[in-house]
């Protein structure tokens, strides 16, 4: 019979004595068939790790152009130089202007300097705001009933444009450089994977050695990539910023029962700071969407811009959250999302009078799972897609205005009003209004939903005689 081995051999194990040698051969006449049979899977399987890295090497080989999400910092220019000496493929570099408020022209020099010559720098911020962050905020997504979701919706954007100019250049890989405990690499493949199910993904924090700032050091300078001053010791926390917020963690803030210091904050001044006079603005909404503030019609991207800078004076949407990674571990950071706070609280205030009961209820009950599914990735699945179909469903007459008073890191409704109000003064009032409401309606409501309660007490009372 055909034996482990590849050829012809009886169970005297006389077929393979050449690679176990003549005293396994002489012992194989005294083992069980299990024990051969787990002698020979035990030794191909000792081959394993040489056939997974030869497996390895050749897909390095077939990498012919992968497309680099480049912010033209130490650590993604490290890694495109990476990519040029470990897969000897072209780079092509895609930086994307989300308005995480930084110069992205040092991003081509550098990219030109390390022999790029596809480089792509593009301004995604209006996309950004209105394709990712408004039907987000539709839902009034908070994950794990707080957190804004600032880095998790940013993802998809970026993972979409990578595709599509892979697809353009006709590269064969994406890369990132997101390290191998967070969130974020999980993000980004997942987005990939949706939008093209055979592109082939490079993660190097997964693949390389260089695992302390002093080895990324020294392969930089072995590589004559430029070095800020500031770069050469350990960072005291890493920053992740676009429009929408900015999150801080890591370093000085990775233990949870010290307070973070005031110099982590960079978007908003400090409540105590903000000043002791209280601001209005008037935010208007069509079919869910923010459109306007103070009467003056704005796109997306400028209206955020706006409410983050009114939010920064008053020390609005700071957050120090302790949250669930999907990867299975708990982390720290400090959020600061000023514009997104004070939407959020506005749209939950023209909802309140423009959603029905049971509209509203359901909301804020898939809310928390349609979060999840952003927070860990899932942006492209059906299941979210289904979601926002209802969500926005619910938004058709989700139009009007809404008054908020800033102070103190604060940002609360003070009034709202809309053409499709389902608020009626004439019915609420405790004097009479205009609609005839006779109050000995509520009796028979109260005995109906009370019916069942009725049972149950009836029955307890059976069980205790």
């Amino acid at each position: 019979m055909m034996g482990f081995c590849g050829y012809s051999h009886s169970f005297s194990g006389m077929g393979c004595a050449s690679r176990f040698g003549a005293y396994d051969a002489v012992v194989y006449y005294r083992l069980s068939r299990a024990d051969i049979y787990l002698r020979l899977l035990f030794f191909h399987l000792s081959f394993l790790p040489q056939r997974i890295w030869g497996l390895f090497m050749d897909n390095k080989k077939n990498i012919n152009k992968v497309v680099l999400a480049y912010s033209g910092g130490l650590d993604t220019s490290i890694i495109l130089k990476w990519l040029q000496t470990e897969y000897n493929c072209e780079v092509v570099t895609f930086t994307a202007d989300l308005g995480q408020g930084e110069e992205l022209e040092p991003a081509r020099k550098k990219a030109e300097l390390l022999g790029i010559k596809d480089i792509f720098i593009e301004d995604l911020r209006e996309e950004f705001v209105r394709d990712y962050v408004f039907p987000m905020f539709r839902a009034n997504a908070l994950y794990e009933g707080i957190y804004l979701l600032g880095t998790s919706i940013a993802r998809p954007l970026i993972a979409k444009r990578q595709i599509e100019i892979a697809r353009e250049t006709g590269a064969d890989a994406v890369c990132h450089g997101a390290t191998g405990k967070g969130n974020d690499q999980v993000r980004f493949e997942l987005g990939y994977y949706a939008l093209n199910p055979d592109i082939h993904v490079i993660a190097p924090w997964r693949e390389w050695d260089l695992v302390s700032r002093t080895k990324l050091i020294e392969f930089a300078e072995l590589n004559q990539i430029p070095i800020p001053k500031d770069k050469r010791g350990e960072a005291p926390y890493s920053v992740d910023a676009n429009l929408l917020h900015t999150s801080s963690e890591g370093k000085v803030l990775e233990d949870p029962a010290d307070e973070a210091p005031e110099y982590v904050y960079q978007r908003t001044q400090s409540p105590e700071e903000a000043p002791d006079k209280p601001e209005y603005i008037e935010i208007g909404f069509e079919k869910g969407d923010a459109v306007s503030i103070n009467g003056s019609a704005l796109s997306p991207a400028e209206l955020l811009t706006k409410l983050n800078e009114y939010g920064r004076v008053h020390g609005v949407g700071r957050l120090d959250l302790v949250e669930n990674r999907f990867v299975g571990m708990k982390s720290r950071g400090i959020y600061e999302t000023p514009g997104g706070y004070i939407l959020l609280n506005a749209h939950r205030g023209i909802e309140s009078i423009t959603l029905d009961r049971g509209a509203a209820h359901l909301k804020d009950e898939i809310m928390p799972r349609y979060a999840e599914l952003i927070y860990n990735g899932f942006w492209f699945s059906p299941e979210r897609e289904m979601l926002q179909a209802l969500i926005d469903k619910s938004q058709e007459a989700v139009t009007g205005s809404v008054r908020v008073k800033l102070y103190k890191g604060r940002a609360d409704v003070v009034g709202r009003s809309s053409p499709y109000s389902l608020y009626n003064e004439d019915l609420v009032t405790f004097e009479e209004g205009a609609f005839a409401y006779d109050h000995r309606d509520a009796e028979g409501f109260i005995q109906l939903n009370a019916l069942r309660l009725k049972t149950l007490g009836r029955r307890s009372k059976l069980l205790k005689s």
